[in-house]
């Protein structure tokens, strides 16, 4: 038997103490370079977590911002609010100052008829002037409906003559677009540092006229194209173009938004302009006729040549009673443009304004007495007359309520449904 020596046992010793002692330092060190990785990831996540904090500081802020200016990013503030009121202004201008030419004409009301003013060379009357000044009313309507500071406000004339004048035929929907870029700026500056008369004015009006020198020439003609090809359909089709305008429009003045403002952008005129009027008139009149029962005269006079907006509360708690104003749209659409021929060929914002005041057919009316001046059309015939009527009253007045006696008896309406408050 071998014998072990100490010195064996010694070395034996030793050999067991160095691998454990490399054991350890290996131990230690891949705990050291675990500890890095793990303070490296805090790290990483601790400035991930701090971007994401000051992204969202950031952006809070931000909001805040907009929230204390009062800009409001909404299909509701620029599609409903903005759009409305540009209708208004428009109405405000242009065609009262189409009205008053045609009283001016009709009546021979020399103080009317007579020029009031030269500018430039031009030749205006009351009622050219009121027109004149459409760009500024428009874009002033919109600031008032964006709920601009007074500083903004009065900047936002001269952003409308510039935008209405470079964008030609379609001029309103060059100041829709430029009058909201221009208020939202202004508003965004107001009150934000002590030369607020000087900045607030100055940042509306060179955004406002930069613009209209970008954008207003080719918004112009975009809206100026499409309402070509419309109007070019409607003389194509007028059957089909008939009954798609006519329900487009239509529902369009029911909805909370503006087909006057439809109209005037796209310069809806002639054969479509009528199909538009047609629809109009089919919303307006059915609605106040077929609601008589629950609303009564009051109902009759504020849908009739007010507005059947007042039914979309309704709408919207049964939506069946749209589809007889609707389909009587679709009926006197075609109706006015392959039986009656009725163009509206005065001004394009007419077009959607339905019985409004009697705006529309006083829109047809002064578009006769155009071609009468111009010796297109000899006189105003009685054919005339009973397809304006026709399409304006009479058949909305009797289709309507027909369908909507025949919707009762489906039980898709009930009596209350059209009922105001």
């Amino acid at each position: 038997m071998k014998v072990i020596k100490d010195s064996d046992y010694f070395n034996l010793n030793l050999m067991y103490f160095v691998v454990f002692f490399k054991y350890i330092s290996l131990s230690i060190k891949t705990a050291g370079f675990i500890r890095r990785i793990v303070i490296n990831m805090n790290t990483r996540k601790t400035k991930e977590n701090i971007q994401k904090e000051t992204g969202g500081k950031v952006w809070k802020g931000f909001l805040a911002f907009l929230k204390r200016k009062d800009i409001e990013i909404s299909a509701k503030r620029y599609g409903v609010d903005a759009l409305g009121a540009m209708a208004q202004g428009l109405f405000c201008s242009l065609l009262i100052g189409t009205i008053i030419n045609t009283l001016g004409s009709s009546f021979s009301i020399k103080p009317l008829t007579v020029p009031v003013a030269v500018i430039a060379g031009t030749e205006y009357t009351v009622g050219g002037l009121a027109g004149a000044m459409s760009g500024p009313a428009m874009a002033v309507a919109i600031g008032y409906a964006l709920h601009c500071p007074p500083l903004v406000l009065f900047s936002l004339v001269t952003v409308g003559f510039a935008s209405n004048a470079l964008g030609g035929a379609g001029g309103p929907l060059a100041v829709l677009f430029i009058a909201v870029c221009s208020a939202e700026a202004g508003k965004a500056v107001s009150k934000e540092t002590k030369i607020d008369i000087l900045v607030t004015p100055l940042v509306t009006i060179s955004i406002g006229v930069l613009l209209s020198a970008l954008w207003a020439p080719p918004i112009g003609k975009a809206a100026m194209k499409l309402g070509n090809v419309i109007m070019w359909a409607t003389e194509l089709q007028p059957f089909w173009m008939g009954i798609f305008v006519s329900l487009i429009v239509g529902m369009a003045l029911t909805l909370p938004i503006s087909s006057a403002a439809i109209c005037a952008a796209l310069g809806l005129t002639g054969l479509a302009g009528g199909a538009a009027l047609a629809g109009c008139c089919a919303q307006m009149v059915g609605f106040a006729i077929a609601s008589f029962p629950e609303n009564k005269w009051g109902g009759l006079l504020s849908q009739g040549i007010g507005t059947s907006m007042l039914q979309m509360g309704n709408i919207v708690k049964n939506p069946r009673i749209w589809i007889a104003p609707c389909l009587t749209s679709m009926i006197t659409g075609p109706i006015a443009t392959c039986i009656f021929h009725l163009r509206m060929d005065g001004a394009a914002i007419s077009s959607g304004m339905g019985t409004c005041g009697l705006v529309g057919q006083i829109g047809v009316y002064t578009g006769w007495l155009q071609h009468i001046e111009e010796g297109s059309k000899a006189s105003i015939t009685a054919f005339d007359w009973t397809g304006l009527i026709m399409i304006s009253f009479l058949l909305p007045a009797l289709i309507c309520p027909l369908l909507n006696i025949a919707f009762k008896k489906l039980g898709w309406v009930k009596t209350g449904d059209m009922k105001l408050n």
